[in-house]
């Protein structure tokens, strides 16, 4: 999937000029928790989010500065503080830099972008114009989607079996572990041994993430729960 196949297209926006109050109404009445700054131009030149709104004064949740950070570093982050708290404009109190994330990235990017820059949304661009938003929530229906087309398409026991044992071969997690696996009318019996106890169960998971599989009964052995003969 790419984010193109995933992204909210019709897009809520909001304008540098607009107020505070504005964009928490748009935020309310659309029940979003982000809105891509867009100017005259159609132009994406920032993002502002729930979090922006957290420290008011109108709602005495302002952080308190000390002064001696001031009379130490310099007036500038303290103004810039106020400004950002204080502000009544969109342009005073949004992100400037914005992560964006373009329609033929993949979800393994954009999903990295999220984490890394601890984001939970990306406007998405076309020629530095937004044409859609991909957000936690997007990656969540998709992730709904493909579970519930999981097994639709008709594979034989032989063939899921086949589709297991490659997967096992692929995880380096699961060096050391000898693994059988018997599927009947998608009934997977996992039979064999672990080189380690985590294997018995990352191993289970393997086996009933895999399309076709409805149930299965793990019979895996831990080299030390063997007893000698």
């Amino acid at each position: 999937m790419k984010v193109a196949d995933i992204m909210t297209r019709t897009v809520v926006s909001v304008a540098p000029d607009a107020t505070i109050r504005d964009a928490v109404a748009l935020m309310l009445k659309h029940r979003i928790s982000g809105l891509p700054v867009i100017d005259s131009h159609r132009k994406l030149v920032g993002i502002v989010s729930e979090g922006d709104f957290l420290h008011r004064p109108e709602i005495g949740t302002e952080r308190r500065r000390w002064r001696w950070l001031d009379a130490v570093f310099g007036p500038a982050d303290g103004a810039k503080s106020y400004v950002r708290s204080h502000g009544q404009q969109i342009r005073e109190v949004m992100t400037a830099t914005v992560v964006t994330a373009a329609e033929d990235e993949s979800l393994d990017k954009v999903v990295h972008l999220m984490e890394v820059h601890h984001i939970k949304r990306l406007p998405v661009l076309r020629n530095g114009s937004v044409v859609g938003i991909v957000s936690r929530a997007n990656l969540l229906r998709a992730l709904a989607t493909v579970h519930r087309g999981a097994g639709a398409a008709a594979a034989t026991d032989t063939e899921i079996r086949d589709r297991i044992l490659a997967e096992v071969g692929r995880q380096s997690w699961a060096a050391g572990a000898d693994v059988d696996v018997v599927v009947r009318k998608g009934l997977a019996d996992l039979w064999g041994t672990v080189a380690d106890p985590m294997q018995r169960d990352a191993l289970r998971v393997l086996v009933e993430s895999t399309p076709g599989i409805k149930s299965v009964v793990n019979h895996l052995r831990w080299d030390s729960d063997i007893t000698p003969t």
